[in-house]
């Protein structure tokens, strides 16, 4: 049986050798109960090194993306409360503290660390960032009817209900985002401490394409959008259809009314095809929501599971 910490710091490492040594020192000063575990992903520096002389625990993930290392990190490492924080120190030790305690003494699933209503759009320089930031926080909370303030940021603690129910499916940075909607999807509590983030320190390199990682977020919020809300993606698409097969309609019937004679048939027929799939999108969704509630439905009992082993563990 693995072992089984009070509070674990999870710090998700790529050639991070010139801040990783500051990072693991300022979060064992600021949380000394806790173990810190910093998590190797191909690093071609000494990262691993650095943080094993820190006093880390270090462990290795040779398949590479953040995604990847992450579900390692959630598989492998068990505690009552999880704190996870990336290596490059733009992220404070100081508010540590308060997300654990928020994790630990009232229950929430999840505690964001938010950088975007403090000092993140005046200490970033990469103003494409910044707009995608905005852009997705719109998205999400639009599309999941909530007002989560920072979707992306990577300063967030855990609880052990969370970590061990949570399907690690993406592979890169998206994985913040995955997180977030899951957390909205499942009910499960969400806090937000504002955080201050500083930039990268001189000669420390971000491991974000901007457009690349970009694109890859927005295609994980439609396809996360279709999978969690499929009622909601369907009957969009149904619209969608339907207002096309309208706009196509109208002209070819006002010309009938007019003339007794239908004369742009193709038209007419792509406006029928138009309108069926309007219709199968409708049908689709309705059953799609079925198999989306039962599996809600048994994300509950594994959940239950999940707290009943927590308190075995606990108990002995």
């Amino acid at each position: 049986m693995s072992k089984f910490d009070k509070i674990a710091v999870l710090i998700p490492c790529y050639n991070e050798s010139k801040t990783i040594e500051k990072v693991v020192r300022d979060f064992k000063n600021s949380l000394p109960e806790a173990t810190i575990y910093v998590y190797d992903n191909n690093s071609t520096d000494n990262t691993a090194e650095l943080a094993e002389k820190s006093g880390a625990i270090v462990k290795y993930e040779y398949k590479q993306g953040k995604g990847q290392v992450i579900r390692s990190m959630f598989a492998e490492i068990d505690a009552e409360c999880y704190l996870m924080i990336d290596g490059d120190d733009t992220y404070p030790a100081e508010n540590a503290k308060e997300m654990i305690d928020i994790i630990l003494n009232k229950k929430a699933d999840m505690v964001i660390g938010d950088r975007l209503s403090s000092t993140y759009f005046n200490e970033n320089k990469r103003p494409f960032h910044n707009i995608g930031n905005k852009t997705v926080r719109f998205l999400i909370n639009i599309l999941f009817k909530n007002n989560i303030r920072d979707i992306m940021t990577g300063y967030r603690g855990f609880s052990y209900e969370f970590v061990k129910t949570f399907p690690v499916l993406s592979k890169g940075f998206e994985i913040e985002t995955e997180m977030t909607i899951h957390a909205l999807d499942k009910n499960m509590g969400v806090k937000n401490v504002i955080v201050t983030y500083r930039d990268r320190p001189e000669g420390s390199e971000s491991k974000l394409n901007t457009y690349s990682d970009g694109i890859k977020v927005i295609r994980t919020i439609t396809n996360l959008f279709k999978n969690y809300r499929p009622f909601s993606f369907c009957a969009t698409l149904g619209t969608i259809f339907l207002l096309m097969s309208i706009v196509l309609f109208v002209p070819v019937f006002i010309e009938y009314l007019n003339t007794g004679l239908v004369q742009r048939f193709p038209t007419l027929i792509v406006s029928g095809f138009l309108g069926l799939a309007s219709i199968h999108s409708y049908f689709s969704g309705i059953i799609l929501n079925v198999i989306s509630h039962h599996q809600k439905q048994e994300f509950e009992f594994r959940l239950k599971q999940v707290k009943q082993y927590k308190k075995m563990e606990n108990n002995e």
